[in-house]
């Protein structure tokens, strides 16, 4: 199920753009992604070699708004580790 609809969009925070030095880059992905089929469309999008994956699962969180409440959405987060030498060209300059 490698559709090019599993990555939503790379997280670009200032934590996020200290990684892209280290060649670790953060993409916000769908919840039903596993980290091979994340990995194959990172490969075969941006023609990089992927040497590790790590998931993150942030839960979703109860806020106060007035008198009632609201439910912020969880979300799942995918941190994608390059080979030594090798860096994407979406963080901002």
């Amino acid at each position: 199920m490698a559709n090019k609809f599993l990555i939503k969009n790379p997280i670009i925070t200032e934590k996020a753009i200290s990684g892209g030095a280290l060649g670790k880059y953060i993409f916000l992905v769908d919840k039903s992604a596993t980290v091979n089929e994340v990995k194959k469309l990172v490969e075969a999008q941006y023609n990089v070699k992927v040497e590790k994956t790590n998931t993150i699962n942030v839960k979703s969180k109860t806020k106060r708004t007035g008198r009632g409440t609201a439910t912020k959405p969880g979300y799942k987060k995918i941190i994608v580790t390059l080979k030594k030498g090798q860096k994407l060209d979406i963080l901002p300059q």
